[in-house]
C-alpha cells in the first residue's frame, strides 16, 4: 500500500500584496480597470469588501 503524496499549495509570499485601504485611500469606494473594463471596490459598514462590475 502506497501513501499518497501531500499536494502543496504555492507559498502565500509569492503573490502581490496589494493594501485594500490604501487602494481606498480614504473613500469607501474605488475604481479599478483591468483592460477594457471598470470594476468598483467597495468597504462596507462591516469592514467587508465587495467587487462588482
Amino acid at each position: 500500500m502506497t501513501t499518497p503524496t501531500p499536494q502543496h499549495e504555492p507559498a502565500t509570499n509569492s503573490l502581490p500584496d496589494f493594501d485594500a485601504r490604501e487602494m481606498l485611500a480614504g473613500n469607501a469606494t474605488a475604481r479599478i480597470r483591468l483592460d477594457d473594463q471598470t470594476y468598483i471596490l467597495r468597504l462596507t459598514r462591516q469592514g467587508k469588501l465587495i467587487l462588482t462590475k
